[in-house]
């Protein structure tokens, strides 16, 4: 079968298409052939170098992490029933034609959700509703949703909106704001003007937002430090995203003084039982037509180069894919 491989770390060009064996079931698995695998700006830190305390990986490895496909083998203990359904799942090695996965890493594609919206949600559905379960929003709220037109920050904006939040979405350049005004949004600013914190300030009557869901990450200086600016006293910040380079770090006096509750979603890492429910709820809301993936674009699985250079030249308005 064909594999995606990163030979050793670096840009997008050490992505390589490899013919690999292909998979065997181990006891409590599946093999599935997959038609989508997910791809998130992650990927593309992993792949050069990033995040070695957290995430280690040494080359060379398979990138990404599960896709929606067809169960075409069983491992032992499993029933062979399993043969022939369509699942979306957990796992490494997504970058490829096929890959395995515990009975507890998948969940049954309910009827109507294709391939692409179904691995459009496998992080990214699993995310939004994980986030605004542990920060939920009310009618009423104010909320900033921050890389609003991401695949997380797309979906964050409809939840939001649907649970009756004034949500103000930032985003950089007009493709992306339009996106999040068609999905929802009460108020867009571009994140790429200097000061744009201070709009959205100004926007709450210089009080700030109740919540403010952070997909844009970086250093200090960034553009989610400029997000934290925008939280009432009281509030509380939640960061979640790597597209500025890295989690946002928030300095704690800071945020003890202003009585801002801080999340970092490494710290709420879920376990197997948790991202499954959660995952059955995200299809559910698709299969009901009341939460609509974005997805900018559907590489072919030997393109995952062009797919990361994407990403990280911030061209990507919704969702990256691989289809195979």
């Amino acid at each position: 079968m064909r594999a995606i491989e990163v030979r050793e770390f670096g840009g997008p060009e050490v992505l390589v298409a490899r013919e690999v064996p292909d998979p065997v079931a181990g006891p409590g698995q599946v093999v599935i052939a997959l038609a989508a695998a997910d791809v998130i700006y992650l990927d593309t830190l992993l792949r050069g170098g990033w995040g070695g305390e957290h995430f280690p990986l040494r080359p060379p490895y398979v990138p990404g992490g599960g896709g929606a496909g067809t169960v075409v083998a069983t491992g032992p203990g499993v029933d062979p029933g399993w043969v022939g359904r369509r699942v979306l799942a957990r796992g490494s090695g997504g970058y490829a034609d096929r890959m395995t996965a515990g009975l507890d890493e998948l969940v049954e594609l309910p009827g109507g959700v294709g391939w692409t919206d179904a691995a459009a949600l496998l992080h990214d559905g699993v995310t939004a509703l994980g986030l605004l379960r542990h920060a939920p929003v009310a009618a009423g709220d104010t909320v900033l949703i921050a890389a609003a037109a991401g695949g997380a920050g797309s979906l964050l904006v409809q939840l939001a909106t649907a649970a009756g939040a004034r949500v103000v979405a930032a985003a950089r350049g007009e493709r992306k704001l339009a996106l999040a005004r068609d999905l929802g949004a009460d108020l867009t600013v571009d994140y790429g003007e200097d000061g744009w914190q201070h709009r959205v300030r100004a926007a709450t009557g210089g009080d700030g937002v109740e919540v403010a869901f952070d997909g844009a990450g970086g250093g200090p200086g960034g553009l989610g430090a400029a997000a934290f600016e925008t939280v009432a006293r009281g509030g509380r910040f939640v960061t979640y995203g790597t597209a500025g380079g890295g989690f946002t770090e928030v300095d704690a006096e800071r945020a003890a003084n202003r009585r801002i509750e801080v999340t970092n979603a490494l710290a709420t890492r879920l376990d197997r039982a948790a991202v499954r429910e959660l995952l059955a709820a995200a299809l559910a809301l698709a299969a009901a037509g009341r939460l609509r993936p974005v997805i900018a674009a559907a590489h072919p699985l030997d393109r995952a180069a062009d797919a990361h250079t994407a990403l990280e030249a911030r061209a990507t308005v919704g969702k990256s894919l691989l289809v195979t």
